[in-house]
């Protein structure tokens, strides 16, 4: 007899959509969440500017339309106290919170084949039981720490973005250094600028960067959203990203030179992703398309930077938009005209060390500041979960298992960890995380559902069937521009964390398709799993 049917690891996205779904099949189920409060990632990201690139409206659940209808987004994409707050109205609404453990980190969890469950060890001291252990850890929460030696020399301040503190941080008047130019630095330096005396910016390979156009949502806006939300989750459902997008329904070979640049300058000022999917639809397909909007970018950094050498440092250069993840920005190729921001290339002149007085590079030149930010990203995917001693019955733990490389089944389950049904594990499409949720969530709970209603015990991927689908993964992002990311040290495959195998760790076919694949898996009754029926036991 185990403690509860379901632990589940992790109170962002995920874990609240698993904590509902599971109650709702009438599975008891806890949630374990090492921050003080639901949100996930949103909780821990809270740096000035943090927020999302997926519009608001459907960067939220979709399976209760009383919800949908009762919450009003306030901005085209929300910073992080707005994900945060909305979150947090989730969990309250449907009384969440009496079944969370926060501020309590998942140790270890052991599986054992002859009873049948999970011993999950928490940082509390308590140890649980459960039948199905639902990891929902996140793609972004385990962040790649710096790796300048040096740092606790620093007499001034410095932070992480993906662990900002609470308590407010001041960058006025400060002399501030910002190391990294991913996502997250390119939301953080337009704020940094507005505050600090100076923000000399550390950047190693120079990013894509669309702008968000963002802007508060008004009144009529927003009941115009609720009013067609049946529209928009149909958009959703067939985008490759899983945002409410429509397909182009052309390539750059079906119009002139003139024609594909009046079609990106519109899409430029639309701005958002809506500037690559809406403008051709072979954009990440097909090199020459991929050329063209590249040299689009960099002619508008171009026109926007003033002065032509840090406009040249800020252009990328050898490899196509997508290589690395494009991130939106929110007037960020403007702040480098301001005259209180400087730009440092480390590409060839790599930071050595970080000092008492600020950071030292290759060459022995040094500079000093008051405070160091480093925005140096995420070991994204399955470092949240490798993080966890997650142990199979034979002793095996995740991370051994997957030592030269993640492999799952549908980025849900790992063969040697029966009843190990992650959310968000490799192999999970790409894109718009909630609506993924909305998927993929339902599929676990009606697995789980089979395998109770046939009697019985586990559900364990076959070793075949994730082989196959690491070949799907690897064909699918080799089919893109995606796959260029080793030497562009792209999270997408593991390529920013030294030592960690290069690897796809998402599903690049496309938001339907990784939907069909896991309808077809259930149509088919779990093929690529072996389920594993209860002994029959003697009546005496």
């Amino acid at each position: 007899m185990t403690d509860y049917d379901c632990i589940i690891i992790g109170a962002g996205f995920g874990g609240l959509r698993a904590m509902i779904e599971m109650r709702r099949r009438g599975l008891t189920a806890r949630v374990i969440e090492s921050g003080s409060d639901v949100g996930g990632t949103w909780y821990w990201n809270r740096y000035p500017g943090a927020r999302t690139d997926s519009e608001s409206w459907v960067y939220c659940f979709s399976f209760d339309d009383d919800l949908l209808q009762d919450w009003d987004w306030k901005a085209r994409y929300p910073d992080q106290p707005e994900v945060q707050r909305y979150l947090a109205h989730v969990a309250d609404r449907f009384d969440l919170r009496r079944e969370i453990d926060f501020d309590t980190r998942v140790e270890c969890a052991v599986r054992d084949d002859a009873t049948n469950s999970w011993t999950v060890s928490t940082s509390s001291g308590n140890q649980l039981t459960c039948t199905y252990l639902i990891p929902a850890t996140g793609p972004l929460s385990v962040p790649y720490l710096p790796p300048f030696p040096g740092i606790e020399s620093f007499r001034g301040e410095w932070h992480l973005t993906a662990r900002w503190p609470k308590e407010s941080v001041d960058l006025t008047g400060k002399r501030v250094a910002v190391v990294g130019t991913g996502a997250t630095a390119v939301q953080l330096i337009p704020e940094a600028a507005q505050l600090a005396d100076h923000v000399t910016v550390f950047q190693r390979t120079p990013n894509y960067v669309i702008p968000a156009r963002n802007g508060m949502l008004g009144d009529n806006q927003r009941r115009s959203i609720k009013a067609h939300y049946g529209d928009i989750w149909k958009q959703v459902g067939e985008h490759v990203f899983g945002m409410a997008i429509n397909a182009a329904g052309r390539v750059l070979a079906d119009v002139d030179g003139a024609e594909a640049r009046r079609i990106l300058e519109r899409g430029w000022e639309v701005g958002g992703f809506r500037f690559l999917f809406e403008s051709f639809d072979d954009v990440f397909t097909n090199q020459e398309t991929n050329d063209v909007v590249s040299e689009f970018v960099r002619d508008k950094i171009r026109s926007i930077v003033v002065d032509p050498t840090t406009a040249e440092l800020l252009c990328p250069k050898g490899y196509p938009v997508g290589g690395k993840r494009p991130p939106l920005g929110h007037h960020y190729y403007e702040t480098f005209n301001r005259p209180n921001v400087s730009l440092v290339d480390v590409s060839g002149n790599p930071i050595e060390s970080v000092t008492e007085a600020g950071i030292r590079l290759a060459d022995g030149s040094e500079r000093e500041f008051d405070m160091i930010v480093f925005a140096t990203g995420f070991d994204a995917v399955t470092g949240g979960l490798t993080t966890i001693d997650i142990r199979s019955s034979a002793g095996v733990s995740l991370a051994e298992a997957w030592a030269d490389g993640s492999e799952t089944q549908l980025g849900i389950g790992v063969t040697g960890f029966p009843n190990m049904f992650m959310i968000g594990g490799p192999g999970s499409p790409i894109g718009n995380f909630p609506p993924a949720q909305d998927v993929a969530v339902p599929w676990i709970a009606d697995a789980i559902e089979h395998l109770r209603a046939t009697g019985a015990d586990a559900m364990e991927a076959d070793q075949s069937a994730m082989q196959a689908f690491g070949r799907h993964l690897r064909d699918m992002i080799d089919a893109t521009v995606f796959g260029q990311g080793d030497e562009l040290r792209s999270f997408l495959i593991g390529a920013n964390v030294p030592g960690k195998p290069h690897v796809p760790l998402f599903h690049f076919g496309g938001f339907p398709a990784y939907c069909k694949e896991l309808q077809d898996c259930a149509d088919a009754g779990y093929v690529g799993f072996t389920i594993k029926a209860a002994p029959v036991r003697a009546h005496v």
